[in-house]
């Protein structure tokens, strides 16, 4: 490789080749109308003497001031190329193409040649407008240069600074170049600047860059977006500043007053300390936060003393209103419905505390039952005595005189539904043999009935279970409850006769039809309801009871028989 060019070879320069296009002279004699891979800028290398010049425009050229490299001359390139500026060796495809020469430009020993040819064609510089102008300026032509307002004549390349490039006009296209280039994007645009011809603004560029004050672009939508952000931020933080501070500090939220007037009932679980009851009364909208409660369960002095139960309340009372009202007996004289209880029985309570005429709950209650809230399931079953009968939920109730019968059985049947609903009747009805939820609900109405404790309850599920199957071996698909006699007949008696059950026609009669009855005989409670869900598989049939209190379960007639006698002859004595 020469500093020139490349020796032996058949690949061309790449473009990325410092020396790529350099047609000799340190790059300064790039002819006429070929572009310099560098923008037409000369350049310099640190390693090569940078070559002066004599005198500008007089047609002869002087010799160079420091020692110049020396190329030797060679009559045969004078010969070729006509304008080609050539060197020894092949010709390479990136070499210069003379198209500014008339003759061809000749080496000597030390300086110029002199001939015909008088001036050397710089090449074009895109700072210098007149860089491609004859080179010899005399008297017969005009002065371009004469008048006050005229650019400096062109100084020869050896005595020029080296300018910053002109960047070329980029071609307008829908493309949006984003943040990179430039300013940002998000305060690009929106002004003045944008409307400038691209020169000017290549000038205004220049000027930045060579040192003088940038010109600054705002954009008035960006600055108003800015400030919005930074406003919202500043309300963002003093909002959750004076949440911490009332959380920490501050008093709790709280009602004013005794409450609007509304009575709600809430069961306060067994328990539960002034923070679960605090949760269960804002849950019903009496309190209007647990913190409110609980400081004022314990400013009074008598607030731990608060039991559990069903109390009745007004929505939106204070904190300290309702520590005091459930600290009273007032709020405790509520309506019980006990577990296991009928529906008829149910009827004449609320009638008496509605104070009404005796009768009026139960007609509402045939009327208009399916207003009542059942759920779908629960409707239009065959030969049902009371469609209400096992959805008056048995639990507390606030009930006093103005209000009106329905609202109160809609009341009871909404508890039920809800209460079926968590414990997954619906859902779970089908695993356990039965038809559909209804029939659920009847199993547990027999298992409330019959079971004398809680802990009878799964094993008095299945008795019922066992029982229901056909063919089995102890009752052969009969059930024969005295429950069932007494619920048809509105009774309670213990005392009834093997001929009087068995020859009684009636659908719910067990003793008389096999399986189920057409629909439950009272109100099951929870526990009740989840021995129905979960019954025992140990082969229970039979169960009797012999204090009244606890049951004794047996798998054969003959150890049943064994336990009756035994019941009989306490009895006697």
């Amino acid at each position: 490789m020469t500093e020139y060019g490349r020796g032996q070879g058949s690949e061309p320069w790449h473009p990325e080749d410092p020396l790529y296009g350099d047609g000799g002279w340190g790059g300064q004699q790039a002819h006429q109308g070929q572009q310099s891979p560098h923008g037409g800028q000369p350049q310099h290398y640190p390693e090569q003497p940078q070559q002066q010049y004599g005198e500008w425009g007089t047609g002869d050229q002087s010799g160079y001031g420091q020692p110049q490299q020396q190329y030797p001359y060679d009559q045969q390139y004078a010969a070729q190329a006509h304008g080609h500026q050539q060197y020894p060796g092949p010709q390479d495809p990136g070499h210069q193409q003379g198209q500014g020469y008339h003759h061809q430009q000749q080496y000597d020993t030390g300086g110029w040649a002199t001939g015909p040819h008088q001036q050397v064609s710089y090449p074009g510089d895109p700072q210098d407008p007149y860089g491609q102008q004859a080179g010899a300026y005399d008297a017969g032509r005009q002065d371009y240069y004469g008048t006050s307002d005229a650019y400096p004549p062109p100084e020869p390349p050896g005595r020029r600074g080296v300018e910053p490039e002109l960047a070329a006009p980029e071609p307008e296209t829908d493309w949006d170049p984003g943040p990179d280039q430039g300013e940002h994007a998000f305060f690009a645009g929106g002004d003045d600047d944008d409307d400038e011809p691209e020169g000017r603004r290549g000038r205004d560029d220049k000027r930045g860059r060579g040192g003088g004050k940038p010109k600054k672009r705002r954009n008035g939508m960006a600055c108003l977006l800015v400030a919005v952000i930074l406003g919202g931020g500043l309300a963002g933080v003093s909002y959750f500043g004076y949440q911490f501070y009332q959380d920490r500090f501050g008093d709790a939220p709280d009602f004013a007053g005794g409450g609007n007037g509304q009575q709600v009932s809430v069961e306060i679980p067994k328990g539960a300390d002034g923070y679960a009851i605090g949760r269960a009364l804002k849950s019903a909208g009496v309190v209007k936060s647990v913190d409110a409660f609980v400081s004022a369960q314990a400013d009074n002095p008598e607030g731990r003393s608060i039991q559990d139960g069903v109390y009745t309340l007004q929505k939106q009372m204070s904190a300290a209103s309702a520590v005091e009202l459930m600290l009273s007996p007032k709020s405790r004289d509520n309506l019980i419905i006990a577990e296991g209880r009928r529906n008829a029985d149910i009827y004449r309570l609320i009638d008496k505390r509605l104070d009404v005429e005796a009768g009026t709950t139960a007609a509402v209650a045939k009327k208009d039952y399916k207003k009542l809230g059942l759920p779908a399931w629960a409707q239009n079953h065959a030969q049902v005595k009371d469609p209400l009968e096992g959805f008056l939920y048995p639990s507390s109730y606030g009930v006093s005189e103005g209000q009106k019968p329905a609202d109160v059985l809609k009341q009871m049947v909404e508890r039920a539904t809800a209460t079926y609903d968590k414990l997954g009747v619906e859902k779970k009805a089908e695993s356990l043999g039965l038809e559909d939820p209804w029939q659920l609900v009847t199993v547990a109405s027999l298992v409330q009935a019959e079971g004398t404790s809680h802990d009878d309850f799964r094993k008095m599920a299945e008795v019922v279970y066992n029982r229901m199957k056909p063919g089995n071996p102890q009752t052969n698909g009969m059930l024969e409850f005295d429950s069932t006699y007494n619920y048809i007949k509105n009774q309670s008696k213990i005392d009834l006769s093997l001929s009087e059950l068995r020859n009684y026609d009636n659908p719910y009669n067990t003793y008389f039809h096999k399986g189920l009855p057409p629909g439950p005989i009272d109100n099951p409670g929870e526990d009740a309801i989840k021995g129905a869900l979960k019954p025992t598989d140990d082969g229970w049939y039979y169960f009797i009871s012999l204090d009244g209190k606890t049951s004794k379960f047996t798998r054969t007639n003959a150890e049943h028989q064994k336990l009756v006698d035994q019941f009989n002859a306490s009895r006697n004595n």
